[in-house]
Formats: structure tokens, C-alpha cells, sequence
């Protein structure tokens, strides 16, 4: 089976959530559109003006991604909504309807890689697991050992509610898991008034009408409700002087009383009209808990239980009766305050199969009865309480859905100030861009990208990080669990996740468990529920065919027998062990045969993730180091020479096609140019597609070269294809970037010996050739961006310039005027990179040097160096710079220049405009020759020319094609599809000419767009690149990882017979007790594949057998399992025991010792403490704690003791001292105080403690 698009579910869902390409009428009630259809029509409070909505659409972005990225913007498109504006009141006759198309901000937009661009880094909506809404039974156990059962109604929005029992046996409601009452108020407040009607509902009591004779029979009997006098009671209001009345009730005989002669004559005085006695069979024993809830329950009636409610939700008590019915109505029963959701409708449904119609999202009374009578039978033990972890109960939710919860909390605040402008401009004439405030959108929109947990900025070290990125399953964040109470059970693999969640690829640390992967084959349904696909079996006969695939969720595969993907089945679908088949039912494995099994997994790597599916042999490691190797694949640099494996899975050309990272050929074609800049290629078009195109015939595609990524890595792609070469539709054109032959090529493959070397492989650490560094195997290239921004200060205007203050002329003879370094340029520590000054504070000068300035006009004096300077560590060459600037608005000759450009860029607009719609009218007149219309009308449905007359040029030339209904044009459905998409293409021209000129307009007025407050903006680009060195991080795909601890050279290395060196050398140790095998059989089978020149895929739990191995080794003629002799490259003689040799496949990781690596002499020192900072970024000390004070006690060292805590750290006066004394060469005086002494003296005193030191 093919793999679905890895990305689906990142673009999929942006996809669906805009609907750009469906027309208003055909749009799903789902994403951007639901929330309008929710939010609008808007009136205002005497509902005289209505705001109605008519359909949405976006314009062309105004910078490409790549502009967005390089100059920190954010890449978006314009959103706009046509409005309609209507006046309901006939007082207001003079009122137009008013239709606009009205901005509604911009809204950052998806790139075809499934990223956002915020701000000018590459950010990725990662999606959320969360609870699915519905309904939950539960049990907990009370500390004196009472088991309590609860059902929990979870909504998409509106308050929550929960049914639970208590240590006596009584049935509560939790509003809002605070408020509690008992569940016969609720039902009595919602329609189900006296005692009677509650024990119908669960066919609990008999009526007997009121008589001797009947009574007389009763006698003996248990009352299952309460006997009341009801009467009616006048009394006069004090303040208003009305008569009013209220109803009493009376308790004549309660309720549970066995029913004695003596009452008879009582309960006929008391007027009523019936009794209700006990039913006299068993299930009255189930339902005992409906009695003691009627115990306790304090009301009477209807009235009485819906006041008790307000009383319960408000604190206070109810204005009147309808006040406090409404409460409750809105709680539970108004679509504006509580929606279940579709899925919710559909959960409830099922658990409590029910047959209520999935329109209706609220609550309704039957729901709540079913809630009540399962949560008894769950009491009665007749029925099971839910798996919270099961994954029917967990839902995703992705980008489109977040992005939709964001536009509704946006909508619902500009519905409100739309209604304020309404009620305000009740007399002026006004339209709908006047109500609308865009910045309100924007403003929820930004935030949610900018600063919710779940926008997270996207891990870019290599293609696999980027794609398990945009994969990645969160359950924290918004609405989400928590790192700190997430406990053991949330986290642990459950076995529903099989081939929905990979068990193996989730982050060590705090998270375990809480993010996830999705697996391969597992796509996400309309609902939210990930599911995964099958092959049905009928009859112990497997379907065969790709097309009747099933997709299930985890309820649907609930009770069904699953046999594994590597049962032997033949081509025919038959079991070659009919008998003996291995399967999987919910938790359980049973031997079954052919006749039980119901589905059969599509493949064997069906329960993994990308990452792990990349592991060869996966089958024979630990999971735990399964875990560390699919996550250490992701941390892997990019190198200048990629490799890919010898020994790989099958999926690594697989993944490189969905990472929309390579150039793709998008149809069938021939390459017309291509160089290391861009590639060219013509493309095979019909001759409909040509006629509708306004696009040129040549594709053309530009390389990105050293492009910085998120973490500092570089991306360079080259072209694999030559001029003139023929292509096919998919074909990838590029490499680079951790591909090899379109293949994911993240490391080497090396060379290996597991042996000790000289204890120089001791734990963990391993031994390189230095072949490996000479010919550049793991070298790779680094990009950092350096910034200066030019700021205006309260002293004056900060300036980029290479004149700077007090500093050599060979420091500046790399600046250009601008101050910034040049291309090209050698940058090592200390170089000055961008230089700055800035206005100095105004000290008066002294007479000389006034005099001294007004002689020489020196300037040097009121600024100081403000340069950007290469850190201690930095090594590199400057491969780019930029510069960006506002305009001075200051300048009015500029102002009149500017007209002037603005002149002709809008002449220059009308002319390409102009051809623009000359090429349409052409197009069309090909189409509509000779042809009659059926029509054409504008977009209000105005008539601009009558059905039948005939087309011709000059008419075509009138029609304004931009506000134009294209319906039908002659009818005829090729035509019309024809001219629909003509008239599209050319609306999208013209549109992203309209945002090109909008954008030179903006740069020739207000410069680059550059963030508030800065007025200009350099960047300096320097590419290091970086050599393995000791120190570094290397691992295999196995979780085998180790530093670099030595790098010898070739001559020392072990050798074998051949005279052939070993590239690595690795310690043996490290396989036993890891119990990672999978790394010696990629050795051995890789050694064989590197002698007879094949590459292998061997699929996960599919892979390839130790016989299949040894045959391979046996044609490859080397030693079986790799066991070999080998000699010492010191003195060449043969080492006394074999060992293992083969290839292996390491990777460089992005943990440099470059990096890390840290010295401080003299440096910044903390204010209060005065002692060092810490850490390699602040330029910081090695911090000597506690402990390490206790070993120089330990050891008696008093003088390292002393300066280690005097003058080496915080005692100011000595620092000084000491220094000079160095200087001078005298001996060391003796230390003085710490500051954090006087640190501690001053908290003291802060406490109004006097201290004095004696």
C-alpha cells in the first residue's frame, strides 16, 4: 500500500479550515466560513440594522515567503468579507443597502511546507490531543473504601456537568464542578415536577387513587413519595400594597413511612388526589439510590427547585420566576452558551444509544436521563466504567481547528463593538467598513501565533526534524493536561496507539509520553479521531485490493481479531497457516484461524513513526535505545558530502518526496536551463490548458544557496538534472540538504571495528581515523545571522558608519561607508562586524578641549563605539549582507521627487494593466467567437448584457472583469469552464500586480517595513565551517551514541589483512548491556553491501534474516558475522581475538564542541553580587559551589581556598590589588572583603538589624 502524504495533516487541514477553492454556496459548514455563519448577521439592540454576511475571500500575499524570511515579516494574505448592510425600520426609508467588501486584517497564511512564516522565522502549529467532548463514567474509591461512580458531560463550550454518587448512597449534579445539588432537583426543574413523574421515569412506584377502600389495601405498604396539602395563601405586600398569593405545601406524612390505619383519615383530609406507594418487585433494590436522592432533595415543585438552582448558581435570589427558569436554560439548552459539537452529539449517541439527530448540539432532557439510568446500572455493576486513555476518547485537534477557536474568541469581540457603533450612529448614514475594526482580528490572530505553547518555532536542523515536527502530538497546552500532573497512565503506551500513536518515538525527560508521533499509515478523520488502515479478511480469505482499504478509528477495531501484516498470506489473499494465525484482539494476542480473523494490518511498520521506520533492524533493538535513536536522527547536521545508507528501510526516498524541501517537477516536461542558481523547465501543457495560462511557457526555479534555517544550519541545493534532460510529473530535481539521490541522507557510512583501542574508547567514547576529517566526511556548514538595529535615543540619532572613535584603521579596512563588514571577508574574534556609534551623554567639556574642538572639529568626544564585535570562538567568512531603511520624512525636495516616482509607477501600472487585460480579451475572443450569451451579469446581479446577443470584441473589451458574476456564458459546459477559468487566472494577475505596485508605493514612501522604533536594520550572514574535531557528538541509528575522543592517524589505525583501515572504532561494551543488536547486523550486511556495491532495504519487523545475512556475507566473501582478525597499526602485528568489522552508518550530531567549549580570563561581573556571570553566552566563569569548596576543605588547600572565594570572585578592592601587583610584578597583597558580605550586612540591615563588624 502506498504511504498517504506525510504533510497531509498539516495541510489538509489549513486547506479545509479556508476553502478558498469552493464557491460560497458549496462550502462545508466547517473553518473560517462556520465561524462567520455563527457570528453574523449582527443587529444592533432594537434590531433596526441588520449586518449580514455574503461570502468571503483573500487577496495575493504581499511578500513572497522568501522576502518574508529574509527581511523578518510575517508571510499573510489580506482577508476581506463582502458585507451587506440593511435597514429593517421603516422609519429609516432613506436608509440604502449598503454592500462592501470590507478588511478584515491580514491573516498569516500556511507555505506549500506546511509552515507558517511569523515575524521571519519558519513556525509550525503543532496539533493537540485533547478530550474528546461527551460523556465520561468514572470511579473513585472514598477513603473509608466507598466505590463513587461519576458521568461527566464534557462540551466543546458551555459549562460542565457532572453526575456523581456519595459515601450515603445519594445522586448529586456538579455545575461547573462547584455548585451541587441534588440530581431530583435538576430533574424537577427541567419538566419533571413532582415526586410522581420522578419514579415514572424509572418505573419505580404505583399510583393509588384516594379512597377507603383503596388506602385500606395499602395499609403495610412503604410510601414512595411525600403525602402534601397544598393550599393557597393571601397576604399583602408592605411595600407596594397588592394582594399576593403564594403557594404552600405541606408535609402530611413523609415519604419511606409504612402506611398504618391511623393515616387513612389524614391523607383524605389532606385533599390529594393520589398516593404513590412502592412497587412490590425487585429492581426497586437497584434503584434505591433514586429514593435517598428524593430524601434529600429540599424541594417540592417545579418553582421550588428552579428558585433552589438560582439561589445555588447566584448567591442571591431570583427577581422572578422566569428569571430563574432562564438560568437554567441558557446552562444547558441554548446553542449560543453550550454546544456539544458534532463529535460530542456523536459520543453521547453511541455510549448511550440514543437516536437523537446530530443537528441538535445541546443538551437535551432525554440525554440527561440516560446519563442517570447508566450511571445506576455502572452502580449496579452492570455495566463498565470508560478508559480515559482509550483513544475513542481522545480527539485531535488540528491547525484548522485552533485557527478556528482563535477567529471565534476575534469575531465575538468585534461583534460587540459592531453592535456599540450600531446603537451609537443611529441617525448618520453609515456603511459597514465604518462598524468594523480589523485591528481587533489581527490583534487575537498574532497573539495565538505568537505566544501560544502550541506555535512552536520549527526544529530545522534536518528534513526528518522538520517533518516529525509538523507530525508531532502535543497534550499539553491550551485545554490540555500539565507537565507536573500528568500521571503514570496518561503517559504509558495504551494499546489503542497501535498504528495510530508510535510507541517508540517520544521525547526522554519531563514530556515522555506526552508528545507523540503519528505512525506512518495513520491519517486524522473528519471528527478528530486518528485512525489507521486495515485489509478486510472474509471468510479466512484476505481482499487484496489497494481500493477496499478501510480507514477505522479505535471504537470501530473494538472486538475485532487483527491478524499482523507478517502472517504469510499469498497473492490470492489465502493464509499459508490457516490454523496458526497470531493476532491481536484489544489487549490480547491469541494463535487463531483463518476463520476468526476479521482485518489484517497493512504493513509491518504500521505501528511506527517516520523516524523509527528509519531504523534498520529495529526488530533487534531495546526499545528504550529505539527511542534515543529515532530521537538522535533528528538532532543529525546536514554535511557538505551526504551519504545515503547502505543499509536502509525503504522509506528514506519515500520521506524526501513529501518534505517539499527539493524542487519537484509539478508535470511531464524538459529541462530548458539549469546552473547552481536556478533551474528552468518547460512543461507539457494541452491546448486548453494554454489557452486559459497567463503564466509564461518557462517554470523557472531559484536554488536557495547557504540559506540560514531555524537552527543555524544551511540549506544549499543543487540540481541533479542536466539542459535539455526529459522529466517526469514527481520527479525530484535537487540534492542537498541532507539528501543524497533523493534519498534522506543524514550521515556516512564508515568503517567499523568494535574493539577497545588504547582505553581511548572507555565508556561510550569512540575513536576516528583522521581520513575522516582530511577528506571532509563530516564536515558541515553553519550559518549565524548577526543584527544591528539604529535606534533614534533621547541624546540623539544613533549611525551606521566605518568611522569609528579610538580604533586602528586595519580594525575598519574590511567596512564598507555603511559600516558593514564586506563579503568575502575572513571574520575571526574580536573583527568588528557592523560598525555603530551612538550619542554620548553630554559632559561639559573642560576650556581645552573646547578649545581643542573648535580647532580641529573633532567629534570624537560626544559619540561612542556602539560596534557589533565577533564573539571569542567565532571563525568564519561573511557569505551575505543587508541593509534596511525607512525614508527620511523630513526632506521636502524628496517629498516632490517622490511625487514624481509615484507618477509614473501608477502610469507604469495602467499600461501593464492594460496589456494584462488586452492578453484576456484575446483569450476570450478565441473562446467566444461567433458564440451568444446567455447573460452576463455583475456580481449584485445587475444585467450588463441581455441573454442572446451576440459576443463581439468591442464588447468583451467593456465588460469590468474584476466585479463579475461567471456563471453561465453560453451554456455550454466546456465553454463556460473555459472562460470561468480564464477570467480566474486573470483576477489572479491582476491582483498580484495590484499588491507588487501597493508594495514599491510603500518602499518608496515609508522605506522597508521594519519593526517600531528601529530606522535601520543591517544583517550580517557568516558561514563557519566546521571540521569533526574532538569532542564532538557522533551516533548511529541504534541509540549508539559517544564523543569523539581522539582522532589518530591512518598509520596507527587497526588494519586488516588487505592492508584496509578502519574508519571508527568503536568500544564493545556498549552493545551487551544496551541491548541494541540491530547495529551489528547493519554492520555485518552493510560490509557485504559495500563489497558487492548493493544497497539494502529492510523494512522494520520485516527485515532481513541472519540466513539472508550470511548469504549476502558468503557471495561478498567475507567473514561470517563479521568476525575477523585484525592487526595493530603501531606494530602490525595480529590483535589476540577477533572482532566484529563491518559498516556502519553514523551520524555527526548537532551537540559541537565549538559550541560548548568555553574559557574566561577577565569579564563581565554581576551588579549586587559582584561576582562572575555563568554560562558561554554571557562570557562567564566556572562556577566553584558548595561541594566543591568542601573538596579544598577536604585536602586543606587555604591559599587556593582564599583567592578562589576572594579575589578570583567578588572582593572588588582585591581584583584591583591583585592586578596591579601582577603588573607591577609584586607579590600578592593580602585579600579583602567579598561583596557578598556587604551583600548579606545589607539584607540585614534591611530587616532593621544593626550589624557592626568588631
Amino acid at each position: 500500500m502506498h504511504y498517504p502524504d506525510f504533510l497531509e495533516i498539516q495541510l489538509k487541514s489549513f486547506h479545509d479550515f479556508f476553502q478558498l477553492d469552493t464557491t460560497a454556496e458549496n462550502r462545508k459548514n466547517e473553518g473560517l466560513y462556520k465561524v462567520f455563519m455563527e457570528n453574523f448577521p449582527i443587529t444592533d439592540t432594537r434590531n433596526n440594522f441588520v449586518l449580514e454576511f455574503i461570502d468571503y475571500y483573500i487577496d495575493p500575499p504581499r511578500y513572497s515567503i522568501e522576502e518574508c524570511l529574509e527581511r523578518g515579516l510575517t508571510y499573510s494574505v489580506p482577508l476581506k468579507a463582502k458585507l451587506k448592510l440593511y435597514c429593517t425600520d421603516s422609519e429609516h426609508e432613506d436608509f440604502d443597502t449598503v454592500v462592501q467588501d470590507v478588511y478584515f486584517g491580514t491573516i498569516p497564511y500556511m507555505t506549500p511546507r506546511g509552515t507558517f512564516v511569523i515575524n521571519g522565522a519558519e513556525r509550525v502549529i503543532v496539533s493537540q490531543l485533547h478530550r474528546s467532548p461527551g460523556v465520561f463514567f468514572g470511579q473513585s474509591v472514598h477513603t473509608n473504601g466507598t466505590k463513587l461512580y461519576s458521568a461527566r458531560i464534557i462540551p466543546f463550550k458551555g459549562s460542565w456537568i457532572e453526575f456523581a454518587t456519595d459515601i450515603n448512597n445519594v445522586m448529586y449534579a456538579y455545575i461547573d464542578r462547584k455548585k451541587k445539588l441534588p440530581v431530583t432537583t435538576l430533574l424537577r426543574a427541567i419538566g419533571y415536577e413532582n415526586d410522581q413523574q420522578i419514579l415514572e421515569i424509572f418505573d419505580l412506584a404505583d399510583e393509588v387513587k384516594v379512597n377507603r377502600a383503596n388506602l385500606k389495601k395499602a395499609v403495610g405498604r412503604k410510601l414512595a413519595a411525600r403525602v402534601l396539602s397544598t393550599w393557597v395563601e393571601d397576604f399583602v405586600d408592605e411595600d407596594t400594597g397588592e394582594v399576593v398569593s403564594i403557594e404552600r405545601n405541606d408535609v402530611i406524612i413523609d415519604r419511606e413511612t409504612v402506611l398504618e390505619a391511623d393515616d387513612i383519615d389524614r391523607i383524605i383530609d389532606s385533599g390529594a388526589k393520589s398516593i404513590l406507594l412502592h412497587k412490590e418487585n425487585a429492581t426497586g433494590n437497584d434503584y434505591s439510590i433514586i429514593y435517598n436522592t428524593l430524601q434529600k432533595d429540599p424541594c417540592n415543585s417545579e418553582k421550588e427547585a428552579v428558585v433552589y438552582i438560582y439561589r445555588q448558581l447566584r448567591n442571591s435570589e431570583p427577581p422572578d420566576e422566569a428569571t430563574a427558569r432562564d438560568v437554567i436554560d441558557k446552562l444547558f439548552f441554548s446553542d449560543k452558551r453550550y454546544d456539544l459539537g458534532e463529535v460530542g452529539r456523536f459520543r453521547i449517541n453511541k455510549k448511550l444509544e440514543l437516536d437523537i439527530d446530530p443537528q441538535i448540539r445541546v443538551l437535551t432532557k432525554e440525554d440527561m436521563i440516560a446519563i442517570i439510568k447508566y450511571l445506576i446500572s455502572l452502580i449496579n455493576s452492570k455495566t463498565d466504567v470508560d478508559d480515559i486513555d482509550h483513544l475513542s476518547n481522545r480527539r485531535v485537534r488540528t491547525v484548522g481547528e485552533q485557527l478556528s477557536n482563535q477567529f471565534s474568541v476575534g469575531f465575538v469581540r468585534m461583534a460587540r463593538t459592531i453592535r456599540e457603533r450600531m446603537n451609537v450612529r443611529d441617525n448618520e448614514v453609515f456603511t459597514p467598513i465604518d462598524l468594523i475594526n480589523a485591528k481587533t482580528l489581527s490583534s487575537v490572530i498574532n497573539s495565538f501565533f505568537g505566544t501560544n505553547q502550541l506555535s512552536q518555532f520549527m526544529d530545522q536542523i534536518n528534513p526528518l526534524a522538520e517533518m516529525t515536527h509538523k507530525r508531532r502530538l502535543s497534550a499539553l497546552g491550551p485545554g490540555g493536561l500539565s507537565r507536573d500532573r500528568a500521571g503514570f497512565e496518561v503517559r504509558d503506551v495504551h494499546y489503542t496507539h497501535y498504528g495510530r500513536l508510535c510507541p517508540i518515538e517520544t521525547p526522554e525527560g519531563p514530556n515522555i509520553g506526552l508528545i507523540s508521533s503519528l505512525c506512518v499509515y495513520a491519517k486524522i478523520s473528519d471528527m478528530g479521531f486518528i485512525e489507521t488502515p486495515y485489509r478486510r479478511v472474509e471468510n479466512g480469505k484476505v481482499d487484496m485490493k489497494d481500493e477496499d482499504i478501510v480507514y477505522m478509528s479505535a471504537e470501530e477495531e473494538e472486538n475485532l481479531i487483527i491478524a499482523q501484516a507478517t502472517a504469510g498470506i499469498d497473492e490470492e489473499g489465502n493464509f499459508l497457516e490457516p490454523d496458526r494465525i497470531k493476532a491481536r484482539v484489544e489487549a490480547d494476542y491469541p494463535t487463531v484461524n483463518a476463520q476468526q480473523v476479521n482485518l489484517v494490518d497493512v504493513a509491518p511498520n504500521q505501528i511506527a513513526s517516520i523516524a523509527a521506520s528509519l531504523i534498520p533492524f529495529l526488530e533487534h533493538d531495546d526499545a528504550n535505545r529505539a527511542l534515543m535513536g529515532s530521537n538522535m536522527m533528528r538532532q543529525a547536521v546536514p554535511l557538505i558530502n551526504p551519504e545515503a545508507p547502505i543499509v536502509g528501510t525503504g522509506l528514506e526516498s519515500e520521506m524526501m518526496g513529501d518534505s517539499r524541501i527539493h524542487i519537484v517537477a509539478e508535470k511531464d516536461g524538459e529541462v530548458v536551463f539549469a546552473d547552481a542558481q536556478q533551474i528552468q523547465v518547460r512543461y507539457e501543457r494541452t491546448e486548453d490548458e494554454k489557452l486559459v495560462s497567463f503564466d509564461p511557457e518557462v517554470t523557472t526555479y531559484i536554488l536557495p544557496r547557504y540559506r540560514k534555517t531555524n537552527q543555524n544550519m544551511s540549506i544549499t541545493l543543487r540540481p541533479t538534472v542536466m539542459q535539455g534532460e526529459k522529466v517526469t510529473k514527481g520527479q525530484i530535481l535537487t540534492e542537498g540538504y541532507s539528501t543524497d539521490n533523493g534519498e534522506l541522507a543524514l550521515g556516512r557510512n564508515l568503517k567499523v571495528a568494535f574493539m577497545p583501542w588504547k582505553g581511548y574508547n572507555f565508556e561510550d567514547a569512540i575513536v576516528i581515523s583522521e581520513r575522516l576529517v582530511r577528506e571532509d566526511l563530516f564536515t558541515s556548514v553553519h550559518v549565524d545571522e548577526y543584527i544591528m538595529e539604529v535606534r533614534e535615543t533621547k541624546r540623539g540619532m544613533e549611525e551606521l558608519t566605518s568611522d569609528i572613535p579610538n580604533v586602528s584603521e586595519d580594525a575598519t579596512k574590511d567596512l564598507d561607508e555603511n559600516g558593514i563588514i564586506r563579503i568575502g571577508a575572513n571574520v575571526k574574534p574580536g573583527d568588528i562586524l557592523i560598525g555603530k556609534i551612538t550619542p554620548k551623554g553630554e559632559s561639559d567639556p573642560s576650556p581645552e578641549e573646547k578649545l581643542l574642538r573648535a580647532i580641529f572639529g573633532d567629534k570624537a568626544g560626544d559619540v561612542k563605539d556602539a560596534s557589533l564585535k565577533a564573539q571569542p570562538s567565532l571563525y568564519g567568512v561573511v557569505i551575505d549582507k543587508k541593509l534596511f531603511s525607512r525614508v527620511n520624512k523630513d526632506n521636502k525636495k524628496g517629498k516632490q521627487a517622490e511625487k514624481v516616482q509615484l507618477d509614473k509607477i501608477d502610469a507604469q501600472f495602467a499600461k501593464e494593466a492594460a496589456a494584462l487585460k488586452a492578453v484576456l480579451v484575446d483569450k476570450l475572443w478565441t473562446i467566444l467567437k461567433d458564440k451568444t450569451t446567455q447573460g452576463i451579469k455583475d456580481y449584485l446581479g445587475a444585467e450588463l448584457y441581455g441573454k442572446g446577443a451576440k459576443f463581439s470584441r468591442k464588447m468583451l473589451e467593456e465588460i469590468d472583469y474584476l466585479n463579475l458574476n461567471t456563471d453561465k456564458w453560453v451554456g455550454d459546459e466546456r465553454i463556460d469552464r473555459l472562460v470561468g477559468q480564464t477570467i480566474n487566472n486573470y483576477i489572479i494577475k491582476y491582483k498580484e500586480l495590484d499588491a507588487r505596485v501597493k508594495r514599491e508605493k510603500y518602499n518608496l514612501t515609508n522605506g522597508d517595513e521594519l519593526p517600531a522604533g528601529i530606522i535601520q536594520l543591517a544583517k550580517v550572514y557568516i558561514a563557519k565551517k566546521r571540521k569533526l574535531k574532538v569532542g564532538d557528538k557522533m551516533a548511529g541509528r541504534h541509540g549508539n551514541k559517544g564523543i569523539v575522543a581522539k582522532v589518530v592517524r591512518d598509520e596507527d589505525m587497526p588494519f586488516l589483512d588487505d592492508g584496509s583501515i578502519v574508519d571508527i572504532v568503536l568500544n564493545p561494551l556498549g552493545v551487551p548491556s544496551r541491548m541494541n543488536l540491530g547495529q551489528i547486523y547493519e554492520t555485518v550486511l552493510g560490509w557485504a553491501g559495500k563489497e558487492l556495491g548493493l544497497k539494502f532495504a529492510t523494512p522494520i519487523f520485516d527485515g532481513a534474516t541472519l540466513d539472508e545475512i550470511n548469504e549476502y556475507t558468503a557471495k561478498a566473501g567475507i567473514p561470517r558475522s563479521g568476525r575477523t582478525y585484525l592487526r595493530d597499526g603501531g606494530t602490525g602485528e595480529q590483535f589476540d581475538q577477533p572482532a566484529t568489522v563491518g559498516v556502519i552508518y553514523m551520524l555527526k550530531l548537532g551537540h559541537m564542541i565549538d559550541d560548548k567549549m568555553h574559557a574566561r580570563s577577565i569579564g563581565p561581573y554581576s551588579l549586587i553580587t559582584q561576582q562572575p556571570l555563568g554560562g558561554k553566552a554571557q562570557f562567564g566563569g566556572q562556577r566553584f559551589g558548595e561541594m566543591e569548596v568542601w573538596a579544598l576543605e577536604a585536602f586543606g588547600a587555604a591559599n587556593i581556598l582564599q583567592e578562589i572565594l576572594t579575589i578570583k570572585s567578588d572582593d572588588v578592592m582585591g581584583r584591583a590589588k591583585a592586578y596591579e601587583a601582577i603588573v607591577k610584578g609584586d607579590n600578592l597583597p593580602p585579600a579583602g572583603i567579598p561583596e557578598s558580605l556587604n551583600v548579606l550586612l545589607h539584607e540585614l540591615r534591611g530587616l532593621a538589624l544593626s550589624v557592626k563588624l568588631e
